[in-house]
């Protein structure tokens, strides 16, 4: 089944409940080939959770059915450097993996909160901070890294420090408690303003259109729309247009840099 959102909740672990991580290197390669993996393709992993004999992935697409490629390398890739390692051979992880469509922003933080409270529920440790193979920690440290950590941060706030702030206030809430309010949702009665504010500058010009205009025209929409003042965020919500090129994309015919 593939995800309207292009964001995705991975699952796989060892074939029998073998273990997928016997020491430090083998979370390290993993971690690796996924990075390697991410300049092959573009896509963007909001959290990760490595766990001794299965891991948890958060990852966003940006074509669709990319998702398959993106495990396929990974795994295969993952595999086969283990067997070697230990002179070991078959399979490794079990069902190859488990994919599961993540289909809306609340959704999205309950699977972000789960994998990260992975150790935690397993015993291992007593807070997702003290767990070391998984993404709480590139939230934390706000340097770039393997994860993409502003598209969920910018849920909670719009200044970096609170939002790291409100982001593990979330995360020591119950898990179990599902009933989650965005902190920003009161911004989603704003997207249909988008609409109104294109209709009076550019008269037939539709948000899903945008992204398919020649590329100086559709950096001059999309800086007018930052000008009106629409977050980035909703700007990517609503046209389509990755986030990145929407950061980027001035009042001018300049390229992007």
């Amino acid at each position: 089944m593939l995800s309207e959102t292009g964001s995705y909740h991975i699952t796989f672990r060892g074939v029998n409940h073998c273990q997928l991580f016997e020491e430090d290197e083998d979370f390290e390669k993993l971690l690796s080939l996924l990075v390697k993996v991410r300049t092959e393709l573009s896509f963007e992993i909001h959290a990760y959770c490595l766990m001794d004999n299965h891991a948890h992935l958060l990852i966003r697409e940006r074509s669709q059915r990319d998702i398959i490629t993106i495990m396929r390398k990974t795994l295969t890739a993952y595999a086969g450097w283990f067997n070697k390692k230990y002179e070991r051979s078959g399979a490794l992880i079990t069902n190859r993996y488990k994919s599961e469509c993540v289909t809306n922003d609340a959704y999205l933080l309950t699977v972000v909160r789960y994998i990260h409270h992975n150790p935690v529920k397993a015993g291992i440790v007593s807070s997702p901070a003290s767990y070391r193979w998984s993404s709480y920690h590139d939230y934390l440290s706000g340097q770039p890294g393997l994860t993409d950590t502003d598209f969920v941060l910018t849920m909670f706030a719009a200044d970096h420090t609170e939002a790291v702030q409100r982001m593990q206030q979330f995360h020591a809430d119950d898990p179990a408690d599902n009933e989650i309010r965005l902190p920003q949702d009161r911004k989603r009665t704003r997207d249909p303003q988008i609409r109104e504010e294109l209709a009076l500058q550019y008269p037939g010009l539709e948000p899903h259109t945008i992204t398919s205009l020649p590329r100086p025209q559709r950096n001059l929409v999309l800086a007018f729309l930052k000008e009106r003042g629409f977050s980035i965020r909703q700007i990517e919500r609503v046209t389509g247009v990755p986030r990145g090129i929407v950061t980027r994309a001035r009042s001018t015919s300049h390229p992007e840099t």
